[in-house]
């Protein structure tokens, strides 16, 4: 048996190992073998390469160590019930280091009891997860409303506009060869020739 300790954060600028030397000493009270996956990676995402790495390495028995349900899903319901259903077909038991009751295993009609408990405790704070993220991106969005602000979106780069320019004038180039040259797409070669 391995425990699989698995941390994320969202964003790069976060720091996705802050939990992880408390979870690697909580994980001591399982097993000395443990694997560490750190992510920065959202986690409305389904899809997510070092989560996708765990799941690959799980072997039958082995423990996957979170610190709360949220580092492991801010994921829809139907997404959650993909994520909780690939991690039973791997025989992975989950453990949530601030759920105490899925510390323990427990035979017997306690242990099927505590299995049902666990697995609706841990569906209704996937799904706290999935509302507190989205009400934060709303009172986001509300609050640069009300600020008055207006995104103006990327700005157009005159002086690579002028050389895309410049450079098809010459006619000795294709539009991919002009992209390349300066850097920018072949959509962008295209859409700045016809703005002419």
């Amino acid at each position: 048996m391995t425990v699989r300790i698995y941390v994320r954060a969202s964003t790069k600028d976060q720091d996705a190992k802050r939990a992880l030397a408390d979870l690697i000493s909580f994980s001591k009270s399982y097993d000395d073998s443990y694997v560490e996956y750190i992510e920065n990676y959202s986690g409305t995402k389904l899809d997510r390469p070092v989560l996708n790495k765990l799941l690959d390495d799980a072997k039958q028995d082995d423990i996957l160590l979170v610190e709360s349900v949220d580092r492991l899903s801010r994921l829809s319901q139907d997404d959650f019930a993909v994520l909780k259903q690939r991690i039973k077909d791997k025989g992975l038991r989950l453990v949530v280091a601030d759920l105490p009751t899925t510390h323990e295993i427990n035979g017997g009609m306690t242990g099927d009891i505590l299995a049902v408990v666990n697995n609706m405790l841990i569906d209704l704070l996937a799904t706290m997860a999935k509302l507190d993220n989205d009400k934060r991106r709303e009172r986001i969005k509300q609050g640069l409303a009300n600020s008055g602000y207006k995104p103006s979106g990327k700005k157009a780069n005159k002086e690579k506009h002028k050389r895309i320019r410049e450079l098809a004038g010459q006619n000795s180039m294709t539009k991919d060869e002009i992209a390349k040259a300066c850097s920018v797409g072949v959509a962008t070669v295209y859409r700045v020739l016809k703005e002419r």
